[in-house]
């Protein structure tokens, strides 16, 4: 029984004598498990982000208003011309699921109309528009 005793005591003191290396492999695993959870943390991003981005959204530019009679609206024909409530160089409104997220102005390329943004509405905006 004196020998079993002894050969527990043995590996416990080749640990502490190699306490230092023993630390190192801890070390070394813990940075590995930090490594995991950061991936891990990536992958959930990037799964949550992959849920929204199938999402439909429809998107309107809008370069002015007008109110006009049904009767109007019928007469209307290829050529006519409707006044809209802006005027000529002022930005255009983007809306995003009829809300407004950006503003911009009309650009040519290639033949096609685009929008160029000049200006991206402000989380707090979007928040104050919410309440009107």
């Amino acid at each position: 029984m004196a020998e079993d005793t002894n050969q527990e005591e043995d590996p416990v003191e080749d640990e502490g004598a190699d306490a230092g290396a023993g630390e190192t492999a801890v070390e070394e695993q813990e940075e590995d498990t930090n490594q995991e959870e950061g991936g891990k943390a990536d992958e959930v991003k990037e799964a949550n982000l992959d849920l929204i981005l199938d999402i439909p959204l429809s998107v309107t530019v809008e370069l002015g208003r007008s109110k006009m009679l049904i009767n109007d609206l019928l007469q209307l024909g290829q050529g006519s011309v409707v006044e809209l409530t802006k005027l000529v160089g002022e930005p255009l409104e983007v809306l995003v699921n009829d809300k407004l997220v950006a503003r911009g102005e009309v650009v040519v390329v290639n033949e096609k109309f685009g929008v160029r943004l000049t200006d991206i509405v402000t989380p707090m905006e979007r928040v104050k528009s919410l309440a009107t």
